[in-house]
């Protein structure tokens, strides 16, 4: 009898439900938009494993829901705050994720935000499509050069190499800020307070931790620039939101560009920050490339595939094990 699988939503890019499917069970969430948790606990019981986003609730109540045959939760993210790891490791349960495929990815992401938010891009461009380019002005849009400018990483895991990679076709200067990341041929590893004080842009690639939850807020904007950029693919907790709007709008930091919000989605119900025209906003869309989708649920599907086998995970959460049942490891990483 095949194990029984339950899949939070039946959309995925790729062609991996359908491998999934030849080997499991599945029981898919059949609504278009976001299952609760109730929806989701109510169509966990019996199950074997969990393929998840990286914004359903993982906590014990779904853990407890699928009961004592649940063997893995698999994440088609990389980012894992949404997954109760103490809960998981507790009851032996493996929890995954999806790291090695998407930091190319995000990597351009972020540089396109470095690009948009100095340049001024999104302002200009609404410009034009609202019919008031009506003639050539020297002072029009004036925005800051990238080329030579510094970069400040904070968090030099995968998709902070991955920008720091592009910033030398710019002949940008950088540093980084990351307990974990030496230096490197890339970039100059430097305390917290001189990146924030050297950076003309400072990038965030951290995981959002009770540590790194409003890691840049008040005091950290006053300690960068006034013709700084900040920007953000990692989480949107780990930005204090209103104090970036305060700091933007009073021009104590020139401008930011964000993929990432402590409220996704937000549907009609829109923050302040996506009026700010200094402010650069795009809706978590950094791993949104067809192939990437596809290879973060590809390996998704490969740790079910392996964990209901008997194998262990390719890309377990630091602090749950590899195996159900067995030692959890204590490695740490940035984004």
């Amino acid at each position: 009898m095949k194990k029984r699988v339950l899949v939070t939503r039946e959309d995925l890019p790729g062609r991996g439900l359908e491998r999934l499917s030849a080997a499991a069970e599945l029981v898919a969430w059949p609504g278009s938009g976001k299952p609760g948790p109730a929806e989701l606990a109510a169509l966990a019981p019996g199950a074997s494993a969990v393929l998840a986003l990286g914004n359903d609730a993982v906590d014990a109540a779904l853990l407890d829901a699928a009961g004592p045959s649940l063997r893995v939760v698999a994440l088609a993210s990389m980012g894992h705050d949404n997954v109760d790891v103490a809960a998981a490791a507790e009851r032996g349960v493996v929890a995954t994720h999806t790291p090695g495929v998407l930091a190319e990815t995000t990597a351009d992401l972020t540089f396109a935000l470095i690009l948009a938010a100095r340049r001024r891009l999104g302002a200009a461009g609404a410009r034009l499509a609202g019919g008031g380019w009506d003639l050539f002005r020297m002072r029009d849009y004036l925005g800051l050069d990238i080329h030579g400018a510094t970069l400040g990483l904070v968090g030099y895991g995968q998709i902070g190499r991955a920008v720091a990679r592009r910033a030398q076709g710019f002949g940008m200067r950088v540093l980084h800020h990351d307990p974990y990341a030496g230096e490197d041929s890339l970039s100059t590893a430097v305390g917290w307070e001189s990146l924030l004080a050297e950076s003309d842009i400072v990038s965030l690639h951290v995981p959002l931790t009770d540590e790194t939850r409003h890691l840049v807020s008040e005091r950290e904007l006053a300690a960068m620039k006034p013709t700084s950029t900040l920007v953000s693919t990692s989480r949107g907790g780990v930005v204090d939101e209103d104090a970036l709007l305060r700091a933007v709008r009073e021009g104590r930091i020139h401008s930011a560009g964000l993929d990432v919000y402590e409220r996704e989605p937000m549907g009609a119900a829109l923050s302040p920050l996506v009026a700010e025209e200094n402010i650069v906003t795009l809706p978590h869309i950094g791993s949104a490339t067809e192939s990437t989708r596809a290879a973060m649920v590809d390996l998704a599907v490969d740790n079910i595939l392996d964990v209901l086998a008997e194998r262990p995970a390719r890309t377990a959460l630091p602090g749950t094990p590899a195996v159900p049942g067995g030692s959890v490891p204590t490695t740490e990483a940035s984004a």
